[in-house]
This record gives C-alpha cells, sequence and structure tokens, in this order.
C-alpha cells in the first residue's frame, strides 16, 4: 500500500511515476470499469496535467435575463452560487463542474487567477471554458468540451456545491481523486484509491521490465506470458 504523508508526497509520486492509462487498467481489474469521463472532455494544451481532490460543482441552466424573475433562491443572483465555489476551493482541489448544456463556458481566466491564488490544482468541465489565451498565459491545468465565449452570466448558474454529480454517467463525490492528461480524465474513487494507486506503482515497474525485454527481441506473446501485463 502507499506510505505518504499527505497530498503532496503521494501528488508528486504520481506526476512523477504514473499515467492515466495505467490507474485505468488496474481500477478496470478492480472491478470499477467506468471511471473514465467522456473522451472530448480534453486538455486546453496537451501538456497539461491535472491532479486533485474533487471540488464538486452542481450547475444548472437559467433562460431569463439577470436578474430572474423566477421564484426560485438564486433567480436574483447572477451566477448564483458560483463565486461561493470558486472562493471555497481549497490547496490540491480541482474545480469539477457539471449540469449546465453545452451552450456557454463555465470557465475562464479571472476563475482560474482566483483557483491559483487559492492553489487549487486545476478545473475540469463537463462544458466550455473561454478567455483560452489567458488561461494559456497562466498555465493553469483546464480540461473541457474545447473553446466557446458566450457567457454563462444570463444562460446558467451555480446551484449547489460540495455534492455528487455525475459526468457522462460517472459519479463524482467530494474527495475523490482526479487524474487527467491527454489521454483522458480518470475518477479514482476514495474508497479504491489506496489500492488503486499502490498497484499502479507496481504495473509500472513491470511494464519497464516489458519494454526492456521486447526492445531486447522478445516477441510479445512470451513477454505476456512472462510479466503478465502488455
Amino acid at each position: 500500500m502507499t506510505s505518504y504523508k499527505n497530498d503532496d508526497e503521494l501528488f508528486a509520486a504520481i506526476r512523477e511515476k504514473l499515467f492515466t492509462a495505467v490507474v485505468g487498467d488496474i481500477l478496470d481489474v478492480m472491478g470499477y470499469r467506468h471511471q473514465f469521463l467522456p473522451p472530448h472532455i480534453k486538455p486546453l494544451r496537451d501538456d497539461m496535467v491535472v491532479l486533485g481532490r474533487a471540488m464538486t460543482v452542481l450547475e444548472a441552466d437559467y433562460f431569463e435575463p439577470e436578474p430572474s424573475q423566477g421564484n426560485g433562491p438564486f433567480s436574483h443572483q447572477g451566477f448564483g452560487l458560483m463565486f461561493h465555489a470558486l472562493d471555497d476551493l481549497k490547496p490540491n482541489e480541482v474545480y469539477v463542474c457539471a449540469g449546465a448544456s453545452p451552450n456557454y463556458a463555465v470557465w475562464g481566466e479571472l476563475m482560474s487567477t482566483r483557483a491559483i491564488h487559492l492553489k487549487a490544482n486545476g478545473a475540469i468541465c463537463d462544458g466550455y471554458c473561454r478567455d483560452s489565451e489567458g488561461i494559456l498565459k497562466l498555465n493553469f491545468p483546464t480540461f473541457s468540451h474545447g473553446t466557446y465565449a458566450q457567457d454563462q452570466g444570463p444562460r446558467g448558474k451555480v446551484i449547489d456545491y460540495r455534492v455528487p454529480i455525475e459526468i457522462g454517467k460517472i459519479r463524482i463525490n467530494p474527495g475523490d481523486l482526479m487524474f487527467g492528461d491527454r489521454d483522458g480524465v480518470l475518477v479514482i474513487p476514495q474508497a479504491a484509491e489506496e489500492e488503486a494507486i499502490a498497484r499502479a506503482f507496481e504495473k509500472t515497474s513491470t511494464e519497464n521490465k516489458v519494454r526492456l525485454a521486447i526492445e531486447g527481441g522478445m516477441s510479445t506473446v512470451e513477454a505476456y506470458e512472462r510479466f503478465g501485463v502488455m
């Protein structure tokens, strides 16, 4: 099992040695076979990696211009609880939002600036981001459907945060470990986290042996029979 004092140590080791594919393979073996978010959720830049605890954010569409004439608790509150959710980010957390239709951006440069100040580790959006040039300059790990400048302001609100959400029918609970790179975004449930990460480190070590064996001329059939991974 892993033996790290805190998330800082754990995350440093993951960033150095692991990638999403190897952790996903381990989760498959453990019976967690639907943990990758849909493949259209991609990094704003290919070399971005996101790793941290999920700070979940629930969005909803609103169809009245601000302020709304509705009777709901957020009808007269621009952006709903978005600023409250953003300000509640803790170090090593990732802002993970879902629930809105893909008709507007749910993340941008100023949000990234605030998140960096709070020492958050990234943003994962089931929707679009905007101000992409500014986010790239900040080098803030941002994963989304892509870029689209249309504003959330008159179209959507955050209605809750630190609650369970779903993206692509994959449940994300507050505190789950989020791990994303250019090949996908993985949700690692807290109940499986320690075992999955420990086994992923072991698998990576074995895969290195397989690579060296194949480079030395061993067939893939023999390598798989000998090492049990490919």
